[in-house]
């Protein structure tokens, strides 16, 4: 059985790629996340006077 054949009867293929909306979205939000964290620490930093010339 050739592998066209194997793909007309459902047999095993190649794996179904994702929406590209899909991977966007994904990409977005490690974005935002990464952006927050960053943030945070930032403020965390500054409140606990780490960024005060000694």
């Amino acid at each position: 059985m050739s592998e066209d054949e194997q793909r007309a009867e459902g047999g095993p293929g190649p794996a179904r790629r994702a929406p590209v909306w899909l991977i966007l979205g994904v990409v977005a939000s490690a974005l935002v996340v990464c952006c927050c964290s960053a943030l945070i620490g930032v403020a965390v930093a500054w409140s606990a006077g780490l960024f005060d010339p000694r």
